[in-house]
């Protein structure tokens, strides 16, 4: 399932490795893109949305 992100506080590549590993972590089977100019990140995993914000926000970017 193809699920899209609004991420703020991505300002770097570290930060782009932070949420893709934050979402591996939980899934390792996921496909994560991020546009870091307009803190969009897709996620295709069949995780729960909730879950996969709940892995983003533990390392510490608000998510909408």
């Amino acid at each position: 399932m193809n699920q899209t992100f609004n991420v703020q506080g991505m300002t770097c590549g570290h930060c782009e490795r932070a949420v893709t590993q934050a979402v591996r972590t939980l899934d390792p089977q996921a496909e994560v893109k991020i546009d870091r100019a307009t803190g969009k990140v897709e996620v295709q995993s069949d995780k729960p949305r909730d879950a996969l914000i709940a892995a983003i926000t533990e390392e510490g970017y608000a998510t909408a």
